[in-house]
Order: structure tokens, then sequence, then C-alpha cells
């Protein structure tokens, strides 16, 4: 699948403590594989280094809410592809388009996620830095 946008994607292997005694991935993981995934898109996607913008810059990127739909099952030994594009950025916010793929293209995950960026004295909400808008402008989908 060709696409006219840049995505950020990862290679995921479900583990056993990703599942329920049923050998599918427990919901709650697929949210702590996302969290992962925003960590390594940063370093590895935007160019921007997670732990110093929290540490470093005092900014944060907080979930404000996240829609799901769970429209497979995966199971312990699968590998996923994630696949994250930016669907939409405000001022002070974006808004992510986070899908998770099996090895044959199939969607057994999709999720919305908006981010805010805020600052950590505060915890108010605070504009998107310029070099982080210009980094996440290259992952925007038409």
């Amino acid at each position: 699948m060709t696409t006219a946008y840049r995505t950020f994607e990862r290679r995921r292997l479900v583990r056993f403590g990703d599942c329920d005694p049923a050998g599918i991935v427990f919901y709650p993981r697929y949210f702590e594989m996302l969290n992962a995934l925003l960590e390594d898109w940063f370093g590895q996607g935007l160019g921007i280094d997670f732990a110093a913008f929290i540490t470093e810059r005092r900014l944060g990127l907080p979930s404000r809410a996240i829609a799901s739909e769970f429209l497979a099952v995966s199971r312990c030994g699968e590998t996923l592809v994630q696949r994250l594009a930016v669907k939409r950025l405000g001022r002070t916010s974006l808004t992510l388009d986070v899908r998770y793929l099996g090895a044959d293209g199939s969607e057994r995950a999709r999720f919305e996620q908006v981010l805010v960026c805020t600052s950590l004295a505060t915890h108010r909400p605070e504009p998107l830095p310029a070099d982080l808008r210009a980094a996440l402008e290259s992952f925007m989908t038409p």
C-alpha cells in the first residue's frame, strides 16, 4: 500500500505478557503499546528526544481523548505492524491516527488519540513548539 503522506511504522511482537488466559491481546495492553510507539516515534520519526522534551523543556503531551476500535484478535507470537500518522494539528494539540495490522495486512485495532502540549509547571496548554510542529507536519494525512 502506498500513501501520499508519511507514516511511522514499527513492528511489535505480541508477547505472552500482552495476552489474557485465552491467548489473545488483553485490550489494555494496546494502550501501553500505543504509548511506547509515541515515544519511539518522537526519537526515530521526529528526531526529538522524548525524555528531554519532558525533563529539559518541561513540556508534556498528555492524552485528552482516545477513541479505540478492536477489529480482530491478535495472538501471542504474532508480529503486529503499528502505523502512525498525524490527522490534525491545532495550536496546542494534535490528533493521531494509529492502526495495528496483522502480518496479512488486516486491521486488528485502530485508535484516534488527541494529545495536548502542556507546561509541566502550570499544567495548562502551551502552543506546540516550532521544531515539533515542523516535524509533525511531515506526518500529516491528506
